[in-house]
């Protein structure tokens, strides 16, 4: 049975500066179920950390990097004074941050110690923010509990250690006091720093919940809820109140950039709710992920992922033949490549990849293709947007204001549906994808 804790994530926006902190540490003054506090770097600091384990710039440009980042956490230091234990702590991390980002060179542990800093800083910031406020609270390193495997860059969460050091670690302090931690690192089993990749806080809220049985987890960001599509895109999206997991996942997944993806896998594991929402305005609610919903059948929300690749893979060889999909997925995760969409024919077989810039692996390597291209005519195809419609028991046939129709209007050049009845995916021209989206979410979802 779960707990009453709640877990509650703030993202780079929301503790951007002093007025942004004050007004996340508010919320947390009003719940009191409230008892961890994932809080993210402030915003604009990830880029720095990021510039600076790129490691292109020179000794005199790694010190401006430094400084940049410094200057955002003085800023909001202008309007806090840090208590003793609070000030030591955060001039000790910055010892180890000057000492390690202006080393000429970095491995790749080490980049993931530089990528740590943002959040360590603004743990330490919110915790003082908190405490002006009455709240009882501690800063806590989060690397004592979120166990990982050693992938640095985009570690693997390890479950079962996870919960036994939240057991003995974390879960003595909630009772009396509110617990203020960092998203997105962890630690593996030797001790060193590692990363869940970019966006990884959710994700790493999610995980914390789960392994104190949480009763929910509270996802804080710029926006009130979750979209029928991006506001930015179509001024008529409109919030969307309830979501299951699985139309949840299907979004995060297929682009809807509120959410980290995996953060709907350790809450559907436990049966934790998710709610989304903005931390500029709390009072107008958001939206809630659960596990049962009663929502509609049919499309509830539209969203793209753009930058993606088509891998087209044929040969006269597999037709009849045995084995032929496992010696590309073989080859294929050799090279730690993730797979989204697959349609297949008698000879040929199409995937989707994705292209991001955030991807753990921006580009198809050479060697890979090479050796697809040992035994099956390859062929690449980029500037592509998939374009996903998410909802539940979604049917091409009838209904629907008839999906043929809509759909027939697009130059697709790969559709996917029936693997999940929460999705119909498609990839279209990256350069007429967002007109796509809207005549999609115009004709479906506005006069809804």
């Amino acid at each position: 049975m779960n707990s009453q804790y709640v877990v509650a994530k703030f993202g780079g926006t929301s503790v951007a500066d002093f007025t942004a902190m004050h007004r996340c540490a508010q919320i947390i003054n009003d719940d009191p179920n409230v008892r961890v506090v994932v809080v993210s770097a402030s915003a604009g600091v990830t880029n720095h950390l990021v510039e600076l384990v790129q490691q292109k710039a020179d000794e005199t440009q790694r010190q401006a990097l430094v400084d940049a980042v410094m200057q955002i956490q003085q800023r909001i230091l202008e309007h806090v004074t840090l208590d003793a234990d609070l000030q030591s702590g955060f001039d000790g991390t910055y010892r180890e941050f000057k000492d390690i980002a202006l080393l000429p060179a970095l491995s790749t542990q080490q980049c993931d110690e530089v990528l740590s800093f943002g959040e360590r800083f603004s743990s330490f910031i919110f915790t003082q923010v908190l405490r002006n406020l009455g709240v009882s609270s501690v800063r806590f390193d989060v690397r004592e509990v979120l166990k990982t495997d050693s992938n640095f860059s985009k570690a693997t969460p390890d479950i079962l250690a996870t919960a036994i050091a939240a057991s003995e670690h974390l879960q003595p302090l909630l009772e009396e006091q509110v617990v203020v931690t960092q998203g997105f690192i962890g630690s593996d089993k030797y001790g060193q720093t590692t990363t869940l990749g970019r966006g990884g806080s959710d994700y790493s809220a999610a995980l914390i919940a789960e392994a104190i049985n949480a009763q929910s987890v509270h996802i804080w960001t710029d926006v009130v809820g979750i979209f029928s599509t991006d506001p930015r895109l179509c001024s008529k999206a409109k919030p969307i109140a309830r979501l299951s997991f699985d139309e949840a996942a299907e979004m995060a997944t297929f682009g809807a950039k509120v959410l980290h993806p995996a953060t709907i896998l350790p809450a559907s594991r436990k049966g934790i709710s998710v709610f989304v929402g903005s931390s500029k305005a709390p009072e107008q609610g958001g939206t809630w992920i659960e596990k049962e919903t009663q929502s509609q059948s049919g499309i509830r929300a539209v969203t793209q992922r753009k930058n993606q690749i088509l891998l087209t893979l044929k040969s006269p060889e597999m037709l009849l033949a045995s084995g032929f999909l496992a010696k590309i997925f073989t080859i294929l995760s050799n090279y730690n490549i993730s797979v989204d969409l697959v349609t297949t024919s008698e000879i040929s077989v199409a995937l989707t990849l994705d292209n991001a810039p955030n991807a753990s692996r921006p580009e198809l390597e050479q060697a890979c293709l090479d050796e697809l291209g040992e035994f099956c005519h390859v062929s690449v195809e980029n500037n592509l947007t998939l374009v996903a419609m998410i909802g539940s028991e979604i049917q091409l046939r009838g209904g629907d204001d008839c999906l043929v129709d809509v759909l027939s209007e697009f130059d697709i050049r790969l559709i996917c549906h029936g693997a999940s009845r929460h999705n119909l995916c498609f990839l279209v021209e990256q350069s007429n994808s967002d007109a796509v989206v809207q005549a999609i979410h115009q004709k479906l979802l506005e006069a809804a």
